[in-house]
């Protein structure tokens, strides 16, 4: 039974399996800094604190789940792109033919470089996420929370399309 025990605390401790739940699938002998440019906002309705925020979370999404470093330019990985749409359209009609619920739509359009790896390359991909909140709110008491949570799954879909090449 000793013996069993050992072996078994043996092959455990010598075997070891990694696993990475955030999707990259980046080869860090190639690949080792990343650029990401501001985006602008070229929609027709502005919301000036969108290109920061958008911008960082971007950034900050990057340097939590890669090992890859941020560069001002010419990185490796090379994102760069606009807010091309900040959209607010009624979606549910009520009874009384009001608006009952109203969409905060964000679209922002993306190229990416791979300097090492140039098959995953793609130019002016557009991605598109929105919130829905009631329409008894106004806007501006709702956005900067709508945004948060826009932006943030407009982050996840551009980091998957970057760098979870399944």
């Amino acid at each position: 039974m000793k013996k069993l025990l050992a072996l078994l605390l043996i092959l455990l401790t010598s075997c070891t399996i990694s696993y990475k739940f955030n999707g990259a699938s980046i080869n860090y002998n190639l690949i080792k800094t990343i650029s990401i440019s501001d985006f602008p906002i070229r929609a027709a309705l502005v919301y000036p604190p969108l290109e920061e925020t958008f911008t960082n979370m971007l950034k900050d999404s990057y340097t939590r789940q890669t090992q890859l470093q941020m560069v001002d330019a010419n990185g490796d990985l090379q994102i760069e792109g606009e807010i091309t749409g900040y959209d607010v359209t009624p979606q549910a009609v009520g009874s009384d033919a009001y608006a009952t619920m109203t969409r905060l739509t964000i679209t922002v359009k993306v190229t990416f470089v791979n300097t090492k790896e140039s098959q995953y390359d793609f130019e002016n991909r557009t991605f598109t996420a929105y919130q829905d909140f009631s329409s008894d709110r106004m806007l501006t008491d709702v956005q900067d929370e709508l945004i948060s949570v826009i932006c943030e799954e407009l982050v996840d879909l551009i980091f998957n399309a970057t760098v979870a090449n399944w």
